[in-house]
Formats: C-alpha cells, sequence, structure tokens
C-alpha cells in the first residue's frame, strides 16, 4: 500500500449536515435565500464555531444560520447503513441539481457525500439546510428515516 492508499484509509469523513454540538464541528455555509427557498452559501474557509453560539437562549437554531459539517458518526447516524450515508443517496436520487457547475467549497476533500456520490452530491448541496421549516415534498422524502429498513 503507498503513502497516499494509506492515508485515505484513515482520512476521517465529515457529514455536511451535522449539528453544531457535534464532535469536529465547523461551519462551512451560511444559510441565505428566502424561507421558502433557502440556499446556503459556502464560505471560502471553514470557521470554528464559536461557544457563545451554542448557548444562546433563542429561538433562532445556529443550523437556521449556518450550514454545519462534524465528523461522520457512522453507525450511530440513522441515514448510515453500516458503509455508506443512505441520505446524499436520497438526496441525489431525489432532488434535482440546484447548481450548474461545482460550487467552491471549504470540506469537499473530506466531505462523506463528495467521497461517496462525488458531483452528484455537490450539485444539490446547496439546497439541504438542516433546520428548514418550509421544506419542498422532494427534500422531505429525501431526509425521512421512516423510510429505512432497520
Amino acid at each position: 500500500m503507498t503513502g497516499i492508499q494509506a492515508s485515505r484509509k484513515i482520512r476521517t469523513l465529515m457529514c455536511p449536515s451535522a449539528e453544531p454540538d457535534m464532535h469536529g464541528s465547523i461551519i462551512f455555509g451560511i444559510v441565505a435565500g428566502t424561507a421558502e427557498q433557502p440556499e446556503v452559501v459556502h464560505l471560502p474557509e471553514v470557521k470554528q464555531i464559536p461557544p457563545e453560539l451554542l448557548t444562546l437562549d433563542s429561538p433562532i437554531r445556529p443550523t437556521e444560520i449556518f450550514r454545519v459539517a462534524a465528523t461522520c458518526i457512522q453507525n450511530a447516524c440513522k441515514h448510515f447503513d453500516g458503509s455508506q450515508c443512505r441520505l446524499v443517496n436520497r438526496i441525489v436520487d431525489g432532488l434535482p441539481p440546484s447548481a450548474e457547475s461545482l460550487p467552491p467549497c471549504p470540506i469537499r476533500t473530506n466531505c462523506r457525500w463528495w467521497n461517496q456520490q462525488g458531483k452528484s452530491a455537490c450539485l444539490r448541496c446547496s439546497q439541504v439546510v438542516r433546520d428548514n421549516f418550509q421544506v419542498s415534498e422532494e427534500l422531505y422524502q429525501a431526509i425521512n428515516t421512516d423510510v429505512y429498513q432497520d
């Protein structure tokens, strides 16, 4: 095994749809657009989550404002099937692309979605907002964990 192969095997992948209190969480995008049609704008580089953001006593959750990535928790996640993230598979299968070309992304190299679905995931990523209270039927169908037969 070459050094490159070894580093790929031990690389920790990140979930691009994480909660801010998860291990290794970082901000990689800002939620823009409208309430009816939110859109994630990727930052040029990741930002650490300020601790005071996690303790705000506010009706607004950090994931309504920021797109957060964190270390993928694999089998501890309902979307993980033991080897793949079913969420990104469902997003690619169920949502139309929201971009024509790859958006700049500071986590792409370590992103589980990119490593699993490549460009197809990236072209849909900006329409995925973790706390979206006016979710489209297509996005709801993609994120609904009730469909998994575990």
